[in-house]
């Protein structure tokens, strides 16, 4: 039985459609390149002093301080103590300069991701059409290769900080998305018919009541967002982003085993260290929000 052949394209047309859409992604790069670069420039400029703050910063200084934050967050001073350790055996093994890079990259990609990502989320749990219309964008964000994310950042702004953090914001962004958007929903109706028997509006019933119980869940969506930053740290040194991912890509293409390794150890310290604090901090609030509620 012979098979019948699937319509498609031509190889001809399909490759002048190809040069057609990437002759007009070069228009638009040459057109616009330089009014984005303007744009986002205060990010650079923002990243530039948090990294510089951490490196110029004495390092006991910077330790004191990041064992403060753990501690504000956990509670805990196992995890302040785990922490205090791995950071002294990365400053002893001499990744504490690119380690201050991640962090500072780290850093300024969450407070973007958490900035754009929580309103998105609000807009999502207030609009089943929004929610019908943003899913499937975040479920293509969520399976595209991050390798992807590369291609275009690189072609609008070139090497450098600013498209490493793009295409980190963009591969972390929608779990806080996400996690917004189910937090909210997850609020019991019973306590929106309170809160609306007491004469709230709806600004009120979110600034008051679904935002402050939906907030543990949000935790959870910011925790997974740095998870993700740290994860895609190695695929962003590919366009020059400072930190542990270039000692990484350089024992990769050198065959540097030991390098590799302790590299790689180092960004999973520093996950451990905001996962444990992040999560830590999330179950402190659902237990007051449980106590409250009684």
């Amino acid at each position: 039985m012979d098979l019948i052949d699937f319509p498609s394209m031509s190889r001809g047309d399909l490759r002048g459609l190809r040069m057609a859409i990437d002759s007009g992604f070069r228009d638009f790069t040459r057109a616009y390149g330089e009014t984005l670069e303007n744009i986002f420039h205060p990010i650079q400029v923002l990243l530039v002093f948090i990294e510089n703050l951490l490196i110029d910063t004495p390092w006991v200084i910077v330790m004191a301080a990041l064992a403060a934050l753990v501690w504000l967050l956990s509670r805990s001073w196992k995890i302040v103590l785990g922490s205090v350790i791995s950071l002294c055996l990365i400053g002893y093994f001499g990744m504490w300069d690119d380690t201050m890079s991640t962090i500072a990259m780290v850093a300024v990609c969450t407070l973007i991701a958490v900035v754009l990502g929580i309103p998105i989320g609000i807009l999502m749990a207030r609009s089943d059409r929004a929610n019908a219309l943003i899913t499937p964008i975040l479920d293509m964000m969520q399976t595209m290769p991050s390798f992807v994310y590369l291609i275009p950042v690189v072609m609008i702004f070139g090497l450098g900080k600013v498209p490493g953090v793009i295409a980190v914001v963009i591969y972390a962004i929608p779990p806080i998305i996400r996690l917004t958007n189910l937090g909210i929903r997850q609020v019991p109706a019973d306590v929106l018919e309170a809160a609306e028997a007491f004469g709230s509006s709806g600004g009120q019933k979110l600034r008051d009541v679904q935002l402050p119980l939906a907030l543990p869940t949000i935790m959870a969506g910011v925790n997974q967002t740095i998870m993700m930053s740290l994860a895609m740290v190695v695929v962003a040194s590919m366009i020059g982003v400072k930190g542990l991912g270039q000692p990484v890509l350089q024992a990769i293409n050198n065959q540097y085993f030991t390098l590799g390794v302790m590299n790689g150890l180092a960004i999973v310290a520093i996950a451990i260290i905001f996962d444990r604090s992040t999560q830590a901090y999330g179950k402190r609030l659902q237990k007051h929000l449980e106590a409250v509620h009684g």
